[in-house]
């Protein structure tokens, strides 16, 4: 039966293995070193960079110090060897964003009247609207765009409001506010699309899913910061 330390060995070696792959270019840096690297671009290491920071301090413990060749100074804990295979686990298999954020996708044309599209933020909460011409995909209609279409038409009548057409307010909407993803993508890229948007003078609000990325393809899904946001806080 192995030990919980030649079990945590094992798995820290395969933890190093995915995290110099990471590395891509300076795989020849220590470990501690690349893991506070990854941590501004990795949300998996980013989550766990403490735990791996001390799994590696203690993999020095245990290989540096063993009372002979089979016996270990220390022995970790089994919550610890859990904790090590759940970040393996992850680093080797990431989460795809499909299918966790496959949803039906409300969209609409931008000849559909405005009316309708307020209907649906009235009666269902949803705030965010892939507008199309045909397959051909006009952007992403939301309430911002909707309240700056509103402010500079204040003097408007009940009757002028029905008979405005999407593409009329799509002209006062963000035109980069959206990225399309294809379903392959995994949860960690997702969440540093909008970690990497921040501080670059457009605030991505929508990840729009389709089978290869393509933005002619069926919509799959659709991703909000809320959701990365709600996830993250699941996670804890």
């Amino acid at each position: 039966m192995y030990k919980n330390s030649e079990k945590f060995l094992a798995t820290f070696n395969r933890v190093e293995k995915e995290i110099k792959a990471l590395m891509v270019y300076r795989k020849d840096m220590s470990f501690s070193r690349s893991v506070r690297i990854l941590s501004n671009s990795n949300t998996i290491i980013r989550r766990y960079s403490e735990d791996l920071l001390e799994y590696a301090e203690l993999r020095n413990a245990i290989v540096h110090n063993k009372v002979d060749m089979t016996h270990a100074i220390a022995e970790p804990h089994d919550s610890v060897v859990e904790r090590i295979e759940l970040i393996e686990k992850e680093l080797s298999e990431p989460l795809k964003v499909m299918p966790a954020y496959s949803r039906a996708v409300h969209t609409f044309q931008e000849n559909d009247p405005l009316e309708k599209l307020l209907t649906i933020i009235r009666d269902k909460g949803i705030s965010k609207f892939p507008i199309y011409n045909e397959r051909v995909f006009k952007g992403l209609l939301t309430q911002k765009g909707i309240t700056r279409w509103l402010a500079e038409n204040l003097e408007i009548s009940h009757s002028t409001i029905k008979e405005t057409r999407l593409r009329d307010v799509l002209t006062y909407q963000t035109v980069d506010n959206y990225q399309f993803i294809s379903q392959d993508t995994t949860q960690n890229d997702a969440s540093e699309y909008f970690r990497g948007n921040i501080g670059e003078g457009s605030r991505l609000e929508a990840l729009l899913i389709t089978k290869s990325g393509d933005s002619e393809e069926k919509l799959l899904g659709i991703i909000t910061p809320w959701d990365i946001v709600h996830a993250q806080e699941e996670e804890k």
